[in-house]
């Protein structure tokens, strides 16, 4: 069910990959429970289509449970954590709210770094949202240090 919502949001059917989220993420947390990282999972999954959509109070708010339940089970220092703050910070981006989607790029790319390193994927495309949100701010000369 998961990746069957993950192929129709990828092919930009949004409304049906929300049902299907939402149904693997009701029969999870029955079976599996809300603090299974299969859980977080398909909560981030939700979250990230429901952004997808423009609803971003919606999004949002799943985008803050799922990182904490995210970080109380698995560790901030988790990639799945670190996956989850990142999200959330793309989300706040969405909505305008600049200051607080730099202040969690940053504790994020600090931690990708401290975790996985400078140069693997993960962190390099946290560097690049942390840049995108400077740009988006105006604060263009840090901006292009960090995308440099």
């Amino acid at each position: 069910m998961n990746n069957l919502a993950l192929v129709l949001a990828s092919q930009g059917k949004y409304d049906e990959a929300e049902q299907m989220h939402r149904q693997a993420l009701e029969l999870r947390e029955a079976v599996q429970g809300r603090e299974h990282p299969s859980t977080l999972t398909s909560m981030n999954n939700l979250a990230s289509v429901l952004r997808s959509q423009g609803k971003y109070d919606e999004a949002e708010q799943m985008h803050r449970q799922e990182l904490q339940l995210s970080e109380a089970v698995l560790g901030r220092e988790h990639p799945d954590t670190l996956t989850s703050m990142n999200n959330l910070a793309l989300v706040l981006r969405s909505q305008g709210k600049y200051d607080e989607a730099e202040q969690m790029h940053r504790q994020e790319l600090q931690l990708s770094e401290a975790v996985l390193g400078r140069k693997h994927p993960d962190t390099l495309a946290s560097m690049n949202n942390l840049a995108s949100v400077l740009r988006s701010q105006g604060k263009y000369d840090e901006a292009e240090q960090v995308f440099r």
